[in-house]
C-alpha cells in the first residue's frame, strides 16, 4: 500500500515553474515565500520534508545550484572532500518511485552535479561517484543524488556506505538501466 502511495506521488516529470513575473505587491504586503510560489504553480511540496524546505528556500542553506526544478547543496555528513546532494524541488519519495519517463529527471540531476563539481575545481569526472541510496536504506524520504569526489579519497566507511550497486546504494547508470527496463505507461 505504501508503494502504491509513493508511486502515485510521482506521476509526471518535474514541472517547470511559470516564469511569468510576480504580481505587484500592495503597500504592507510581504513577498510570497518560494514554497508558496511553488505551490501556486502546481509543484508538490511536503511541508514536513527537509529537502523540500531546502529546495524551496524555506531553510537557510548555502545553495550551490538552484533553478525552477532542482537544488544542490553540500551534504551535512560528507563522505568525500566534495559531497553534494542534488534534489528535485518537487517532492519525489525515492528512486524506487520513479518510472521510465523519469530518466530525463535523473540525467538532469547528474548534469547539475557534474557542473557543480566542475565549478568547485573538480576536473577528473572519472574519479566521481554518483548514485542514490536504495530503499529502505534512505535516511530522508525525498529523492536525492549523492555526488562524491574524488572517489579515490573516500574513507573506508564511506566506501561501504556508497558502495556501487550494493543492496543500499545504486549508481546512476544502474538506476537508468532499471528504469529503461520498466514497461511504458
Amino acid at each position: 500500500m505504501a508503494a502504491a502511495a509513493a508511486a502515485a506521488e510521482v506521476e509526471a516529470e518535474v514541472p517547470v515553474l511559470d516564469p511569468a513575473p510576480a504580481p505587484a505587491r500592495r503597500e504592507g504586503e510581504t513577498e510570497a515565500s518560494p514554497a508558496a510560489t511553488a505551490a501556486a504553480a502546481g509543484v508538490e511540496f511536503n511541508k514536513k520534508c527537509i529537502f523540500c524546505k531546502i529546495g524551496n528556500k524555506e531553510e537557510s542553506v548555502d545553495l550551490l545550484h538552484w533553478d525552477e526544478q532542482f537544488a544542490c547543496f553540500r551534504d551535512i555528513r560528507p563522505g568525500a572532500p566534495h559531497h553534494y546532494l542534488v534534489v528535485p524541488r518537487k517532492h519525489i519519495v525515492n528512486c524506487k518511485s520513479l518510472k521510465k519517463e523519469h530518466v530525463s529527471v535523473v540525467q538532469k540531476m547528474v548534469n547539475i552535479g557534474e557542473n557543480v563539481l566542475q565549478q568547485s575545481g573538480i576536473d577528473d569526472l572519472a574519479d566521481v561517484r554518483l548514485g542514490f541510496h536504495w530503499p529502505p536504506f534512505c535516511t530522508i524520504a525525498h529523492l536525492h543524488l549523492h555526488v562524491l569526489a574524488p572517489a579515490s579519497q573516500m574513507r573506508f566507511i564511506s566506501r561501504m556506505i556508497y558502495r556501487p550497486n550494493s543492496y543500499w546504494f545504486i549508481t546512476v547508470d544502474q538506476l537508468i538501466k532499471k528504469l529503461m527496463s520498466l514497461p511504458d505507461n
